[in-house]
This record gives C-alpha cells, sequence and structure tokens, in this order.
C-alpha cells in the first residue's frame, strides 16, 4: 500500500511539475479586457489550487501520516523545488511548531499565533491567508491541509507562495496595453497582487487616501463591474471580476488621458 501511494505522490508532483513549466514558457498574449481579466483570475487559482491539490496528496501519504519530519522531507523538498514562485514548504504539529524546507528542519517560530491555524486544527483547508513568513520575512499566501488519521489532526502541509513572483507569473503570462496594469485586492481592501512591489500588502487607502478605501469598499458586494477612481490626482478607469474560491478581487486598470 505504501508503494501504491508514494507512486501517486510521485505522478501527482511530476504532472505538478509540468503544469507549473508549461505556465512559465507560455507565449504572452494580447487579449480583449474583459478575456485577460478572466484569465488572469483563472491562473491565480489555478496555481493556488494545484499547490492545495498536491499539499492534499502529500497528506494522506504514511510518511506525512506519521507526523515524522524526516519521513516526508523528501515529499515536501520535490514539492518546494517546483514552484516557480520560489515557495517555502513546512510541516507543522498541533502545537505550532513546524519544520520547513527553508531551514532544512525545525524552525525556532511557532504557527500557534497565526489566524488560520486553529482551522488546520479544525480539519479545514487553508487557501488565500496573507502573512509576513516566519521562516523567510517574504509576503506570502498560505495554502495548507491538515493531516488527518483516523479522525484526528496530527500535522498539518502548508506553502507559503512568495506574492511579489506569482504577481510576476501572472503579469508575464498575459499581456495589456501600455498604461494598463493587473492587481488583484482581498476583501478588506489590502493589495495581494501588484506588478509594483511597494505596494503589496498595503491597503487601498496607504496609496491613496482615505476616500479611495471607502470608493473600494463600496463595490465588495458585487461580483463584477466597472469602477472608475482617482489616484494621486490620476484618473483611472477599472473592471473588476471576483474570485468565488479565494474571496479576492481582480482588477485591470487604465489611466484616462
Amino acid at each position: 500500500m505504501s508503494k501504491i501511494v508514494s507512486l501517486v505522490v510521485a505522478v501527482t508532483l511530476m504532472l505538478f511539475s509540468f503544469t507549473v513549466q508549461a505556465a512559465s514558457k507560455s507565449t504572452a498574449l494580447k487579449l480583449d479586457p474583459q478575456i485577460a481579466l478572466g484569465s488572469y483570475r483563472m491562473i491565480a487559482e489555478d496555481h493556488l489550487g494545484g499547490v492545495l491539490r498536491t499539499a492534499r496528496v502529500i497528506a494522506l501519504t504514511p510518511e506525512a501520516q506519521s507526523a515524522n519530519w524526516q519521513s516526508v522531507k523528501p515529499l515536501l523538498d520535490r514539492l518546494s523545488s517546483d514552484l516557480a514562485t520560489d515557495a517555502t514548504v513546512w510541516f507543522a504539529l498541533p502545537n505550532g511548531s513546524y519544520f520547513s524546507t527553508e531551514t532544512g528542519g525545525v524552525s525556532d517560530q511557532n504557527l500557534k499565533d497565526r489566524l488560520y491555524f486553529p482551522k488546520l486544527l479544525a480539519g479545514q483547508d487553508v487557501s488565500g491567508d496573507l502573512v509576513i513568513s516566519k521562516s523567510t520575512g517574504h509576503r506570502s499566501i498560505i495554502v495548507a491541509t491538515p493531516v488527518m488519521v483516523n479522525g484526528k489532526v496530527v500535522a498539518a502541509v502548508g506553502v507559503s507562495v512568495r506574492v511579489r513572483l506569482l504577481s510576476g507569473l501572472l503579469e508575464s503570462d498575459i499581456k495589456l496595453p501600455e498604461n494598463t496594469y493587473y492587481y488583484a485586492l482581498d476583501p478588506t481592501n489590502k493589495i495581494v497582487l501588484h506588478r509594483n512591489v511597494d505596494r503589496l500588502f498595503k491597503n487601498v487607502s496607504d496609496v491613496g487616501d482615505e476616500s479611495l478605501g471607502e470608493a473600494f469598499q463600496a463595490i465588495m458586494n458585487k461580483d463584477h463591474g466597472r469602477f472608475n477612481y482617482t489616484l494621486n490626482g490620476k484618473k483611472i478607469s477599472s473592471i473588476f471580476l471576483k474570485s468565488p474560491t479565494l474571496g479576492w478581487y481582480f482588477f485591470i486598470a487604465q489611466e484616462i488621458k
């Protein structure tokens, strides 16, 4: 049985690696804004969804269910090396202590104070939570799944995806006209993805003014639409689309000359 499970994991990792490599080699396309926006959202969802699916497969293996770092480490090292977003992969125990591929062993940090950790202990997946990584200090998106044995959580497999690299990966796949750009916000108006690295994880009111944050919040009850606003004296026209899986809002914006 162990050999069969290990084979399934190997195939899953190989397919995930192929998908990542195919995406990184894709030809840049110029598309209609509505199509480009849908593609932008889909690529982000697919990348993070692929990470979660692979983590789930690893969580079902005897290596992970042993709750032993040395046993599961080769699988996590393989996943980390296959990710174009240079992610840190970690293996946490119920007390919050964890091991990571970044350090190659146990961390001196603890995950108990992370807002997403109780969700893992309750046996639920995590996808899209934003944190400053304790292992690397990078702004990261958390994707994680619990490891269950006889209905009890014995560990968790997690991935900290670097937002700067995910933003770059998405921008490189689909090209837009001049003065047009992508970005994504979470439901609290925090900037999740943006080509301007300095804006990542800031609230929209931090890059404009307080009224800008209120304006964005007013559209958060819609799944899609058009939105015009002013940023630093410039008039911006945008279209947006909500992700039902991540809860984020994806935008394409263009300065109005």
